[in-house]
């Protein structure tokens, strides 16, 4: 038999660990990302605050039950804003990863960068894992919808690393813009979903 409520709890943990790490990777992507002119570490950087505004909204969703026609409008226009910040975050990498390749500009290695991506490929995926559980046991959509944002964090945790270690190790500058190039259709689908509230669909259910 389910412990419904012990469950509810590890789930709001989850949610809890995850806004606190995506504060701590937001922060050190973006010191590094700067430090180093980065577009790739910028780009991962501003994509953990807009995580971090998402846990929040999932653990607004978890804790507003009560209220259900409320909850999901609200939801719905959380959703959209969320998905307004992906979409512009995808522009913005999209325009500085070409630019930075047209002018050359090549970055600073980052050894803080490639620390981080390594950690985050760690840490996401038993994350993800984790949350895939809670949403098994609760029956809820919308935190395996969360689970499925997590692992979108690995992915581009992978791409990252790519690019920072290409640049490091052999010196390929434009692998640094280019792992952020290759991150914007990703960011954007993500934006793209948040925008038509696909998510909120599955989570209403």
């Amino acid at each position: 038999m389910i412990d419904r409520a012990a469950t509810a709890r590890r789930g709001r943990r989850l949610e809890y660990f995850t806004i606190a790490w995506n504060s701590v990777e937001a922060i050190v992507a973006l010191i590094a990302g700067l430090a180093a002119g980065s577009i790739s570490l910028v780009g991962f950087g501003t994509d953990s605050i807009i995580e971090v505004t998402s846990g929040a909204a999932l653990l607004w969703r978890m804790s507003a039950d009560h209220d259900v026609h409320r909850r999901e409008r609200n939801e719905r226009l959380a959703l959209r804003i969320v998905g307004l910040c992906f979409l512009a975050l995808a522009v913005y990498i999209g325009y500085e990863s070409v630019d930075h390749l047209i002018q050359r500009q090549a970055p600073e290695h980052s050894i803080a960068g490639i620390v981080l991506a390594c950690l985050s490929l760690i840490v996401m995926p038993l994350l993800a894992r984790a949350k895939r559980q809670v949403g098994t046991a609760l029956g809820s959509a919308a935190m395996h919808a969360d689970a499925k944002q997590t692992d979108f964090c690995t992915y581009l945790s992978a791409i990252l690393l790519a690019g920072l270690l290409l640049n490091a190790v052999f010196g390929l500058w434009w692998t640094d813009p280019l792992s952020a190039l290759i991150m914007a259709p990703i960011i954007a689908k993500e934006g793209i979903e948040g925008v038509r509230g696909d998510v909120c669909h599955h989570c209403s259910h």
